[in-house]
């Protein structure tokens, strides 16, 4: 099995260097990962203690953060090496204050594992949530370095359950311990005899609770807010902007403000997203000393880093991924600030909306009317929006923890 999988690792880099010179995204990690050697070789010396804190992408790291943020409290005079997979995640946080050095994960060898750990010699290794390389973690075991999954969650359809999955369910047994989000993660790694498991929860709670310890002013969105009845859409595609658009274009209550914070903040999908509103819109790239904001309806944030404070001056919110397959987004963020939430119709693969919508402080649309119909109801009566709200919020402070629970366990 080891074989097959290493033939796939190098068929998959053939593919994805082809598949680089039509795709901009694909071609930032080509690019990128041709850095990741020299990069660790400038950053960290051989004498160095150092964590190395890996993630796919930016859902994981801000998922690993209260985490990666508590260990470094701990250990100061460590050195932090965080390690991306995707593009997405390695662009926005390449200059990560946490990180001594941020770099692009190689592609699983064992050549690279080897020259990998080499230069990085981590005192301590963290995986968050799916991230399972098997050459990198075997390596790890052979060396006797300390390897932990945090956040993980395990389906019975993932390979390490089934016949063919032989190699990467090996490689689980090179974490010394692994934390999952829920009891069922823990009983599937049971029925393969993997006992180092603890049931800590998701870190994200830990996360997003933060958010209410930090200064959440935004003056720009204080100004359009003027004190109105806000909704705020966060991370929404273009399958979501069909579930709302209408809404907006024909609600005529003065005393309601709408945030578009889009997921895509390319200008040509701001200019098509801002010719569907046909109601007065400003966007935060329009921004200058004379904009009067109190003026506006309807506000699009085409700019990233504000969206979890912007959400504190919601009073309702749709998050949006969930109306088409991208994947829905995180209403954890919304839910910390005690505040009904709306997504689309594909939520399954997401406990924490299930959870929701089971306590009545998320609401599922399938279609244009029904939200119309869903947002009306939130807007005209404030008992529920205030009830809807608190569900939200106990939610979230009901499942905190997680983090306590892991630094506990590694006693540093």
């Amino acid at each position: 099995m080891k074989g097959l999988y290493s033939i796939g690792i190098y068929l998959a880099s053939f593919i994805i260097k082809i598949a680089a010179l039509f795709n901009s995204k694909l071609k930032q990690g080509v690019l990128g990962r041709k850095q990741t050697f020299t990069k660790l070789e400038n950053a960290i010396k051989p004498q160095d203690k150092t964590f190395w804190f890996h993630c796919a992408s930016l859902g994981e790291y801000e998922q690993g953060l209260p985490v990666f943020e508590a260990l470094v409290a701990k250990q100061p005079n460590y050195k932090v090496v965080i390690s991306f997979f995707s593009p997405s995640g390695f662009e926005i946080r390449k200059n990560a204050k946490i990180a001594d050095v941020v770099v692009y994960m190689p592609l699983d060898t064992t050549a690279n594992a080897k020259r990998f750990l080499d230069l990085v010699h981590p005192d301590y290794t963290l995986f968050v949530k799916y991230e399972i390389w098997p050459n990198v973690l075997h390596e790890l075991k052979k060396r006797d370095l300390k390897a932990i999954l945090i956040s993980a969650v395990f389906r019975r359809d993932h390979s390490f359950f089934k016949w063919y999955g032989s190699y990467t369910k090996s490689a689980l047994f090179s974490f010394n311990h692994i934390f999952t989000q829920d009891d069922n993660s823990k009983i599937l790694l049971n029925t393969i005899n993997y006992y180092k498991v603890s049931v800590s929860g998701d870190t994200r709670f830990d996360r997003v609770s933060n958010q209410l310890q930090v200064d959440n002013t935004v003056s720009f969105i204080e100004a359009f807010k003027d004190k109105k009845t806000c909704i705020a859409f966060g991370s929404t595609w273009p399958e979501d902007d069909k579930l709302f658009m209408n809404f907006i274009n024909n609600y005529k209550n003065s005393d309601v403000k709408f945030i578009i914070a889009p997921h895509n903040v390319k200008s040509s999908y701001i200019a098509s997203l801002k010719s569907q509103l046909q109601v007065k819109t400003i966007c935060y790239s329009e921004l200058h000393e004379n904009s009067n904001l109190a003026d506006y309806k309807v506000f699009i944030l085409d700019t990233i880093g504000y969206l979890s404070k912007v959400y504190s001056y919601a009073d309702i919110a749709y998050v949006g991924g969930g109306a088409g397959t991208t994947g829905l987004h995180n209403i954890l963020e919304p839910a910390v600030f005690g505040i009904p939430i709306l997504i689309g119709k594909n939520y399954n693969k997401f406990p924490e909306a299930k959870a929701l919508i089971s306590l009545g402080g998320v609401t599922s649309v399938a279609s244009s009317s029904a939200f119309d119909s869903i947002l009306e109801a939130l807007l005209t009566d404030q008992k529920l929006r205030k009830k809807q709200g608190e569900i939200t919020r106990t939610y979230i402070t009901s499942n905190t923890g997680a983090v306590d629970k892991i630094m506990n366990y590694l006693n540093l």
